[in-house]
């Protein structure tokens, strides 16, 4: 054995020497020039200034946290985590033989895919051309002789505005008289409410049709009885097209077109119900009038009952012999929102260019949202879906009962979710209550739902992040909260994401909303000044004090008070005054231009008012009106801005005064 042979096992000998005592505490963390020697006997704690064994803020407060309520939070994770393996829903047809006989009679006469693609090339386009024949028919008429094309009309199409919207004596609204219009109303007319209350002398309407007259027996409209339909006269801002259906000129199921002629001033008109429609009644003069003329209505009709017909039956077809998710939904989409813009609930616009301009302009971005709604939610529950007949049944069914929001859910009694209207419109508290216990209830009913699938916690983070995104708009100083009912669908349809005949039911339903709200409304925003959501409602601003000087048979004095006036809830410098009489602006006075007032007294502004004398009547009618009532309102204005105006004060025919009650109107 040579040297180097010999150093070698002694070297391994040292080695093997070292490893039989080699202590299994140590590693290679405290072996080093700075490590404690070996057998030293000093606690380890001695080496503890970097607190490397110290508990984490974590542990200290899970150390805290009574073994109860750890207990309690274990179970409640395990239990929102669902069962193990999770159970994914899947609809498996009820009669299975039947429902699957139109995909077996597809596969028999239509078996490729190039057979199937033209297919569904003709159906479509036989669906547009059937539409738009139907809607080319209910959208034009022809010329009524004499009068020319009719203008398309909404419900709440009228001559009158609001307040004192018409300026002095109504000059902004003439002409008053001689003058006609060829008109065509839609159908359901009767359906248009006055959502803000509106004055009629010191009535108010709310929540009904706004139609201020009707038949008379009096021969006071200075119309031969054979010119006027009804020998009905009504008020010039009554709603035309629910005026037109209460004289019978129109129908009410069809809509129509005719033509109306101004009446001119009017000394009183008869209240009376006909057709569903119950008119209120004025007891006085009003300079804006209109009558529906006898011989002239037209043959046009408003079909959009036939249009939903056309469409429903091309959707139901697509339904039964579709598979493919993606393409019975697009379909599906584009037709109901066509349908729903251009037919069944359509903006009001005076002609079809127009509205169809509009329902283009809406349909991209409505567009983008159905991509995101089938990508993330439609997708998961119409895939691998072979109950055709179910899925006729229980999600387009749905989904054209969501798009008839004006037919179906509008009947329910809210129609804005704020505190007046709550209060105010009948049944209003307990449909609200029941909407929101049955979205509660269907709500947990679909939560149960993601648990058994294992999707729970992922679902609850994104619906806790739309709560917190919805309470920090709620914040937002400024702004109000308003859900509209586009915006309640896309909250909710997220929740519909899985295949049982529950979430057809909803998720079809929730796409219909959306539709309607976008083809009708467009994108409101979610956030809204308070001007914005009580647009046309009482403001809550301050009301003039009145009193009376002098009163008499002829004429009557007020004291106005005094202008400037500073207002402290709406942070407003009120500088001006308008007088409303018989619900037509007749005065509007500033405090920095004494040239409108009669004089000034004890500092404060007065104004006189004599008696209205109703012009072009015989001395018949002059002596048989002569003791007519006058109403009076009287409002703040800054600058063009118009506050609330009071409740009517009424000067009595034979001279007396009648005090306003306290309370702002319309």
């Amino acid at each position: 054995m040579g040297p180097q042979e010999g150093q070698r096992d002694e070297e391994a000998a040292i080695n093997n020497l070292d490893s039989s005592y080699h202590d299994d505490t140590d590693d290679d963390a405290t072996i080093g020039p700075d490590a404690p020697l070996r057998g030293s006997g000093r606690p380890s704690t001695d080496f503890d200034g970097l607190h490397l064994g110290a508990p984490s803020w974590r542990q200290r407060i899970v150390e805290r946290v009574p073994r109860p309520l750890k207990s309690a939070w274990r179970s409640t994770v395990i239990w929102v985590k669902g069962p193990q393996p999770p159970r994914i829903f899947s609809i498996t047809p009820v009669f299975p033989k039947v429902q699957h006989a139109p995909l077996a009679l597809l596969d028999r006469y239509a078996a490729r895919k190039a057979q199937r693609f033209w297919l569904l090339v003709t159906l479509l386009a036989s669906w547009f051309l059937t539409f738009s024949l139907v809607l080319r028919s209910s959208s034009f008429s022809e010329s009524i002789p004499g009068h020319g094309a009719p203008v398309r009309l909404s419900c709440s199409a009228r001559y009158w505005n609001e307040g004192n919207g018409c300026g002095i004596d109504g000059n902004q609204c003439r002409p008053f008289t001689n003058a006609t219009l060829a008109f065509r109303c839609p159908a359901d007319c009767h359906k248009q409410l006055m959502l803000n209350p509106h004055a009629v002398g010191d009535q108010e309407v709310v929540y009904k049709p706004l139609v201020v007259g009707g038949p008379t027996t009096s021969n006071l409209t200075g119309f031969d009885e054979d010119t006027l339909v009804g020998n009905a006269i009504y008020r010039g801002d009554s709603f035309i097209c629910a005026s037109a259906v209460h004289s019978g000129f129109i129908s009410d199921a069809e809509g129509g077109c005719g033509v109306l002629t101004l009446a001119g001033e009017q000394q009183s008109f008869a209240a009376s119900k006909n057709r569903g429609i119950e008119s209120v009644g004025f007891d006085s003069y009003f300079p804006h009038s209109f009558a529906f003329l006898k011989g002239t209505r037209a043959m046009c009709q408003d079909l959009r009952w036939p249009a939903l017909g056309v469409s429903v039956f091309f959707t139901a077809l697509l339904a039964l012999f579709t598979t493919s998710p993606i393409i019975f939904f697009w379909c599906t989409f584009v037709i109901l929102f066509f349908t729903t813009a251009l037919a069944t609930d359509p903006p009001s616009l005076p002609n079809y260019t127009s509205l169809l301009s509009l329902a283009l302009g809406r349909f991209l971005p409505a567009a983008f949202c159905g991509w995101v709604t089938y990508r993330y939610t439609c997708a998961r529950t119409l895939t691998n879906l072979t109950a055709q007949i179910e899925k006729m049944v229980l999600w387009l069914g749905p989904a054209w009962v969501g798009a008839l929001n004006n037919e179906t859910f509008d009947r329910i009694p809210i129609q804005r979710l704020t505190p007046h209207d709550l209060h105010s419109q009948p049944g209003a508290i307990p449909a609200l209550i029941i909407v929101v216990l049955s979205i509660f209830t269907i709500a947990l009913g679909q939560a149960w739902s993601f648990r058994v699938e294992g999707r729970m916690p992922r679902y609850l983070l994104i619906y806790t992040m739309f709560v917190g995104a919805l309470l920090l708009m709620l914040a937002l100083p400024g702004l109000n909260l308003r859900i509209h009912h586009y915006i309640l669908a896309l909250l909710l349809l997220p929740g519909t994401s899985f295949q049982n005949r529950p979430s057809l039911v909803f998720q079809g339903l929730l796409v219909g909303m959306f539709i309607n709200g976008i083809a009708r409304w467009g994108f409101d925003s979610i956030l809204q000044t308070p001007s914005e959501l009580l647009q046309g409602a009482q403001g809550g601003t301050l009301l003039p004090a009145i009193s009376v000087l002098a009163i008499g048979v002829r004429n009557v004095t007020f004291d106005l008070g005094g202008l400037p006036k500073w207002d402290q809830k709406q942070k407003v410098l009120w500088d001006g005054i308008s007088v409303l009489v018989n619900d037509v602006e007749r005065f509007r006075g500033y405090g920095d231009d004494r040239s409108h007032w009669n004089e000034v007294h004890a500092g404060n502004f007065t104004w006189t008012w004599e008696r209205h004398q109703v012009d072009n009547l015989d001395e018949d009618a002059v002596e048989a009106i002569k003791d007519l009532p006058e109403y009076f309102r009287f409002g703040y204005m800054s600058g063009s801005r118009t506050g609330d105006f009071s409740k009517a004060g009424v000067w009595t025919g034979d001279g007396a005064w009648v005090d306003m009650k306290p309370g702002p109107s319309l």
